[in-house]
């Protein structure tokens, strides 16, 4: 990040642009040549996924489970479609029957859906629901923002559409790139237009011309941030993309059970659909949330996310993503938490937490849980 910039034409730079399409297509596990990253955060590549996708009138179908399901569901909106939107208790996943019944029933051009809910810490089987839009000759837009270098995520496998991701979770580059890849069924759709695309900056074909092979200029490129994107993809390259998600698994499953031992419910009840790279807990009645992350923040230089719409004030987020995803860090989140609320007045077991934690890792002692 703090090298000295070079044109967005440069070679060098053209050089560096081909290694960073090629790292993005192996973290998707994909093969689409139409594979880059946007100028722009991860809601940018959500709205550049849809903008190229939607045009007036069309039917899209949003599964909704939680904050960003819903975010999905307004720019559909803002874009012209006619928006279905299907809903989900919030810290639940959707069972794949029920989803690919809406879709039958609906009979959607679009079919949209998180893959790991940030805001609740659930993820989402999707090969099954992409299977279903398949059949219904519907394309699947997956957002992959929380999810991509954490938990396997298999694009050509489970026959996905469009993505989008972001750079700063799991990928472990900072903000402002949003990594995106379209499969030939989709660039069908692009090409078929009545209309272009009506976001000219996010015009995936425009953008194309710059990131694939012509070198048209289309804008100027963040020159640094593709440079930290290009260091990022190489340390993944460096760990194994499925050492990688063995870690953050493990240490996932650690902070869950270290969390559940003091004493603390989990918001989401189904082992199986628990995100490991984000933990959500209840916050214990009578104890003040503000309070306790800011002591966290303050004491302990630990942050933790606040609950995000109806789950405002009620729980904590724990995130273990990307390089933070490491043994010391969900033992430090254990006694820190711990230390606070018991001074606080909720009487947590601290040491019971940590065994539970320590447990997993002696039962996963083969795992690489520190970088």
């Amino acid at each position: 990040m703090v090298h000295q910039p070079i044109g967005h034409l440069d070679p060098e730079f053209l050089a560096i642009m081909d290694e960073v399409r090629e790292g993005l297509r192996r973290l998707f596990r994909t093969r689409n040549g139409l594979t880059f990253p946007i100028s722009g955060t991860g809601s940018a590549g959500m709205e550049a996924c849809l903008a190229n996708l939607i045009e007036d009138g069309d039917k899209v179908l949003v599964f909704v489970k939680g904050y960003f399901g819903n975010r999905m569901a307004q720019m559909a909106e803002r874009l012209g479609a006619e928006v279905i939107v299907v809903e989900q208790e919030w810290g639940k996943a959707f069972d794949p029957d029920d989803a690919c019944e809406a879709i039958r029933k609906h009979n959607p051009k679009i079919v949209a859906i998180v893959h790991a809910e940030t805001s609740t810490g659930v993820l989402q089987p999707v090969k099954e629901i992409a299977k279903c839009a398949r059949d219904h000759d519907a394309i699947i837009v997956l957002d992959t923002v929380t999810s991509l270098g954490g938990v396997p995520v298999l694009i050509d496998e489970w026959g996905i559409d469009v993505s989008h991701s972001a750079t700063q979770k799991c990928i472990g580059a900072p903000p402002g790139l949003a990594p995106v890849t379209f499969n030939d069924r989709a660039i069908k759709i692009l090409k078929s237009r009545k209309r272009p695309c009506r976001s000219w900056y996010f015009d995936a074909l425009l953008v194309k011309t710059y990131w694939g092979e012509d070198r048209a200029y289309h804008h100027t490129a963040p020159i640094n941030m593709v440079f930290a994107l290009r260091e990022a993809l190489r340390l993944i390259e460096e760990e194994g993309l499925e050492n990688r998600w063995e870690r953050h698994r493990i240490n996932g499953l650690a902070l869950a059970k270290g969390l559940e031992a003091m004493g603390l419910t989990l918001l989401v009840t189904e082992p199986e659909h628990r995100l490991p790279v984000l933990t959500t807990v209840l916050v214990p009645d009578g104890v003040d949330d503000a309070r306790v992350r800011i002591r966290l923040l303050n004491e302990f230089h630990l942050e933790i996310g606040a609950g995000l719409g109806p789950l405002k004030g009620r729980i904590w987020r724990f995130g273990l993503m990307g390089y933070s995803s490491q043994k010391r860090n969900v033992f430090l989140a254990i006694s820190a938490l711990g230390a606070i609320l018991r001074d606080e007045g909720f009487p947590c077991d601290v040491e019971s937490g940590l065994a539970a934690a320590q447990e997993v890792y002696r039962s996963h002692a083969a795992v690489a849980v520190e970088v």
